[in-house]
């Protein structure tokens, strides 16, 4: 990793996170975002540059050997997606023939990506069906982009749905005595161990995969899940949505490294969060 400058475009939760990881692990890091330095809780040896990302010049990006795309849109539109994920990762691609130092752009996308709804299995290799939703196809777009235009020096990684002691949709579903779909898979990771993947790709020397998908290691359906939280916490079970009884959703094969999660399973994730909650 010596004379590597790394830069994070977005500095949302994720983001910053994953800034103040690899600035505390010693390496030559700067982040990107439209506001303030002070409106993100960065630590101080944490380059910073205030401007959208679609301003970057290739004069700004030319000393980065490593860009992590981390973003999100402001509003979660098709047109949203399109002028963040999309937008960016063009205005990447038409910079870089002047990146001479560029060796590798990871970009942070979705395992929304793949259209598949009726309980696959899904892996590395599993060509993403085409998804129905506008956005998850913005996002598809824009890896393709990458991938067309950086070949093997951009890495995708696609996270499932993301949670942690700060993103309890799950436990707030429960909370609600919402009703829940009969056998509809989900697929987690923790807040935490994204960061830890992001930064790992984004400083590992040894040899990357194409894609990752970032989840853990045990897909769950939303009915087994909210019973075990309701258990959990105290609350009654579940009632099943009669109108969602049919099999739905996906079932991710992760393909991390065990040793780069903490939280290898959403029982282990969600045991911490509860105990941190006092419930």
């Amino acid at each position: 990793m010596d004379n590597q400058h790394l830069l994070i475009i977005g500095q949302g939760d994720i983001g910053h996170a994953v800034s103040n990881t690899l600035v505390g692990s010693g390496h030559d890091v700067t982040g990107v975002a439209r506001r303030a330095r002070q409106h993100y809780d960065l630590q101080d040896n944490v380059g910073f540059i205030q401007a959208d990302a679609l301003t970057l010049n290739a004069e700004q990006l030319a000393s980065f050997t490593r860009i992590a795309i981390i973003v999100a849109p402001d509003d979660y539109s098709t047109k949203g997606y399109e002028q963040s994920y999309l937008a960016i990762c063009q205005h990447l691609a038409f910079l870089k023939d002047n990146l001479e130092q560029l060796e590798r752009v990871v970009f942070i996308s979705s395992t929304g990506v793949y259209g598949q709804d009726s309980g696959e299995w899904i892996d590395e290799d599993t060509v993403p069906v085409t998804p129905t939703r506008a956005a998850s196809q913005v996002i598809r777009q824009a890896e393709q982009v990458l991938q067309h235009t950086f070949s093997d020096k951009a890495i995708i990684i696609r996270p499932s749905g993301i949670y942690g002691p700060e993103r309890l949709m799950r436990l707030r579903q429960v909370q609600d005595d919402k009703p829940v779909a009969a056998e509809h898979w989900s697929n987690r990771i923790m807040d935490r161990d994204l960061v830890t993947i992001i930064a790992k790709v984004m400083t590992v020397d040894a040899a990357l995969k194409p894609i990752y998908i970032a989840t853990d290691f045990l897909p769950v359906t939303t009915l087994e899940l909210t019973t075990w939280l309701s258990a959990q916490i105290g609350a009654p079970p579940p009632t099943v949505d009669s109108d969602k009884l049919t099999v739905t959703g996906k079932r991710l094969h992760s393909n991390i490294p065990l040793a780069w999660l903490a939280y290898p399973d959403w029982q282990t994730g969600y045991r911490d969060i509860l105990a941190q909650r006092n419930l």
